[in-house]
């Protein structure tokens, strides 16, 4: 119960200043900002007493008042959620204030190096605000620091600390800004770790592994050429009747969940899906990487969504509810592969035999994997097949056609 209620209240607080329009970086941003902010306001309070119980109450006043304000600052974000305003006030009280403690407690090694603490505001200020900015912010850093080395002649102050007391904030101080850099250089290796996976899976989704591979690393893609590549070719009948009698969602939803089954079985051949055309859906085998499988790979993965395309039939029309059913046609031969374009790449593959297997899969029939000639000679040996004899393929003349039958 006390975890659930401690859960809760920090997700509470880490959404303190968040618009419902903000977006996931946004949200991140403000989150840890604020997750960030509070610690820091009891550190000051801290400081600030553990200053004044050693009788040092100027300096005890400096930490107390960036407690404070920052809570006050805080509150006007709940409020205002205005984030730069809050990010802005964060910053600068992190950068001044350390520097005015250290005056009060009379230069560098009186105050203990605690203008250290003034470090984290540039660190900060590239986590939380844009890159561009936070040099500005370190050039500030940097004023200070040096100007902290005449601050002995040009002021008097001095602190009644004990040796034994200014070790103990010496350390408190390195400790401190230590951990705070370390947390910070660790997020922004999580995030770029983050960004970078989800990067690669998707331009994965998108091109074959060796492909992308060598986008990544030359910037462009040399186009090859395969000798023997099993083509397949997918297509529903009578789409356009039936998606008239769906929902736009609906039919999308049918679309997914048959296209996702297909790039389930592909997968698990090795066969590269290369595109879809509407209710078209196109792969191949023995590409990127070639191989001499690769006609009976993709003659197996064409049975298997041959029988769930069946499979679905019989379970619908047992409901009496529209289904879908599916030609599918292969064709090995020649191909180049391919990305063409700057923008929005796709891998793609041409050739005659891309066209032919287009003609197997249309000149098939419902319920049925059309192979060519081509193909069978490679897969007779491990399919039953029946052979159809010579047909008429549009603009490919007469073609040796054969069905898969198991």
């Amino acid at each position: 119960m006390r975890i659930m209620l401690f859960e809760k209240l920090f997700t509470r607080i880490a959404a303190i200043g968040a618009r419902p329009q903000d977006d996931e970086d946004s949200r991140l941003h403000k989150s840890l900002l604020v997750l960030f902010s509070i610690p820091f306001m009891f550190i000051g309070t801290l400081w600030g007493c553990i200053y004044i119980f050693w009788e040092e109450k100027l300096a005890g006043l400096i930490p107390l008042c960036y407690g404070i304000v920052s809570c006050f600052s805080l509150v006007y974000f709940s409020f205002s959620r205005r984030f730069a305003v809050f990010r802005f006030s964060q910053l600068l009280l992190i950068l001044v204030l350390p520097f005015a403690l250290m005056m009060a407690l009379g230069g560098f090694t009186n105050g203990s190096a605690v203008i250290l603490w003034s470090l984290t505001s540039p660190l900060g200020a590239m986590v939380f605000d844009k890159p561009k900015n936070a040099p500005r912010w370190f050039y500030a850093y940097i004023f200070l620091v040096v100007f902290s080395g005449f601050s002995k002649t040009l002021f008097s102050f001095s602190n009644n600390l004990t040796h034994a007391q200014k070790e103990f904030l010496f350390v408190f101080n390195f400790l401190g800004v230590g951990s705070v850099i370390f947390f910070m250089v660790f997020y922004f290796v999580q995030k770029k770790n983050f960004f970078q996976k989800r990067t690669e899976e998707l331009l994965l989704n998108i091109l074959p592994k060796e492909i992308a591979d060598e986008l990544k690393d030359t910037g462009t893609n040399t186009a090859r050429h395969f000798e023997a590549v099993t083509v397949l070719f997918t297509d529903f009948k009578n789409f356009t009747a039936i998606s008239e009698q769906l929902s736009a969602q609906e039919l999308v939803n049918e679309i997914n969940f048959c296209y996702s089954a297909f790039d389930n079985i592909i997968t698990k051949y090795g066969i590269e899906k290369i595109k879809t055309i509407g209710d078209s859906y196109m792969c191949a085998g023995g590409l990127p990487v070639a191989n001499k499988t690769n006609a009976e790979d993709t003659v197996r993965a064409a049975i298997e969504i041959r029988d769930f395309m069946l499979k679905e039939k019989e379970k619908r029309a047992a409901k009496d509810q529209l289904f879908f059913e599916i030609r599918i046609g292969c064709n090995t031969g020649p191909v180049v592969a391919g990305i063409v374009g700057i923008k929005k790449f796709a891998y793609d593959i041409w050739g005659d035999t891309v066209n032919i297997a287009s003609r197997m899969e249309s000149s098939g029939e419902p319920g049925k994997v059309n192979i060519s000639g081509s193909t069978y000679a490679l897969v007779k040996d491990k399919f039953k097949c029946e052979h159809r004899g010579k047909i008429e393929a549009k603009h490919k003349g007469m073609i040796d056609m054969y069905f898969v039958e198991s």
